[in-house]
Order: C-alpha cells, then sequence, then structure tokens
C-alpha cells in the first residue's frame, strides 16, 4: 500500500478510536490493531501531528500512581473524519472501475 494512502488511514482510524471517549496510547494501539498494524513507535508521531492540526488535545490524569495522557478528538477532528468518509466514496468508485475492468482483461 502507499506509504502516504496508509498514513492518512491509519490518522483517520486513530481519531475514529477517539470518537467514544478521551482514550490513551496503549489502549489506541489495541483498538486499531485489529484494523491496521500500527506499534506505539508508529502512534505517538501521529498522535503528536494530529495535535499540532487541531485534531485532538491532550490532558494529563492520576492512573494507578502515575501520569496517563489522554487524547480527546476535537471538531476539527470529527470533520477529518467526514471529509474522509465523503472522499472515500469518491475513491470507492474509482476502485469498482478498476476491479471491473481488471476481470474483463
Amino acid at each position: 500500500m502507499d506509504i502516504q494512502l496508509r498514513r492518512g488511514l491509519i490518522e483517520i482510524c486513530v481519531l475514529a478510536a477517539m470518537l467514544r471517549e478521551p482514550t490513551y496510547g496503549y489502549k489506541l494501539v489495541r483498538d486499531v490493531e485489529p484494523y491496521m498494524e500500527i506499534s506505539e513507535s508508529t502512534l505517538y508521531p501521529i498522535l503528536k501531528r494530529l495535535e499540532s492540526a487541531n485534531c485532538l488535545t491532550v490532558s494529563s490524569a492520576e492512573h494507578n500512581g502515575r501520569l496517563r495522557k489522554y487524547y480527546t478528538i476535537t471538531p476539527t477532528g470529527r470533520e477529518r473524519i467526514d471529509e474522509f468518509l465523503r472522499d472515500w466514496k469518491d475513491i470507492m468508485k474509482s476502485y469498482y472501475y478498476i476491479e471491473r475492468e481488471a476481470s474483463n482483461v
């Protein structure tokens, strides 16, 4: 898969994992991993980019005696998911065209 496409998909999956409630890094990896391969070393730069783009906010709370960072999706992050879903419909039209033509050869 194209690296830029993969990166974009991972970002959307990470944002989608925050839709129901704020979450933390390890849980994000567990939630996304069944759908896309992701590691913590991949996740944290993505979270930093999404924070810089105002797609999420970060807060800290104590958990078992240590601070844990929690990530919360922002309205900008939700808009990014909505935009992705609109674009994805167009991508799927192209996919079905290519698949149909390739199967006719």
